[in-house]
């Protein structure tokens, strides 16, 4: 009975330390963030300066003259982004994937569609899903939500 006990706290140890090695190896892929970090779109080629809001699922991206439409069956976006190099701005039009609501401080709902773009963060060309909100009053034209971030990064406030 003894002996059993011991294999099978021995048998305990070796999951354990599997699980931990594991993790480890997990987080090894992973590269550390800050609160702010530029994140280079890659149609069209700008390079953002994004904050980090851990609170987001979905980041959202400054866009103005957003226009949602119907053609071929599809639902679609029509937006314009500002190039912050030179205040520029460029007519997108992508595929709306949802629209989302979205609870402002103030308690209020706020409906935006969503779109994918494109992105290099941290040296890691990724898919991310971003709403379209006028962000003109912000002081970055993308938030970072905890999606675009999942399986690439850990987050280090300071």
């Amino acid at each position: 009975m003894i002996r059993n006990l011991k294999l099978t706290g021995f048998a305990l140890l070796m999951i354990l330390a599997v699980a931990v090695t594991d993790a480890a190896a997990a987080t090894r892929d992973l590269v550390i963030l800050g609160c702010v970090e530029p994140v280079h779109l890659v149609a069209p080629v700008f390079t953002l300066k994004a904050k980090l809001d851990s609170g987001a699922e979905t980041s959202s991206l400054d866009a103005r003259i957003i226009k949602k439409f119907r053609q071929g069956g599809k639902r679609w976006v029509r937006f314009a982004l500002a190039d912050p190099s030179t205040g520029q701005e460029q007519i997108l039009v992508r595929e709306r994937v949802r629209t989302i609501g979205v609870v402002q401080h103030d308690g209020s709902n706020q409906v935006r569609p969503t779109v994918m773009l494109q992105a290099c963060i941290a040296d890691r060309l990724l898919d991310i899903e971003v709403s379209l909100v006028d962000r003109a009053n912000f002081n970055y034209p993308l938030l970072r939500g905890r999606r675009a971030l999942q399986d690439i990064a850990v987050i280090h406030p300071a």
